[in-house]
């Protein structure tokens, strides 16, 4: 499977053409994750290059953070079973990137966020992740 089709292409080109102010808070675009393991990344920019998004990655070591990434080094990799990085076919989100990033960072995860915005979007909120 082709991680970006030329729809989320563009998608992803038109965000980050339209990147010129501290104020851009685009709507992740694309959602990949290791079917093995708890990688995840959300992608809201790809650069000219047509390799490197900006977005939000969690490799799973409980500190998800912004910055950019390699389409090129994800598609690379190989999972066992012959499996490798999927994109999620199901993912859409009226979520910003900051409230994804602030949400994974309180709950450790996207993979937790997501619950979490789930959550907030049905009107039960956010609990408070704040360590005491």
């Amino acid at each position: 499977m082709d991680l970006l089709t030329e729809t989320l292409r563009r998608a992803l080109r038109a965000n980050a053409d339209h990147g010129d102010g501290l104020d851009r808070d685009p709507v992740p675009v694309v959602k990949l994750f290791n079917p093995c393991g708890a990688a995840t990344w959300l992608a809201t920019e790809l650069d000219a290059d047509g390799d490197t998004l900006f977005g939000l990655a969690d490799l799973g070591f409980g500190c998800p953070e912004l910055g950019s990434f390699s389409l090129g080094e994800i598609a690379s990799v190989r999972l066992p079973l012959g499996l490798r990085v999927e994109r999620d076919l199901h993912f859409s989100t009226a979520h910003r990137l900051s409230e994804w990033a602030d949400a994974a960072r309180r709950a450790g995860s996207i993979v937790a966020a997501e619950a979490l915005l789930h959550r907030a979007a049905r009107g039960t909120g956010l609990p408070d992740l704040t360590c005491r």
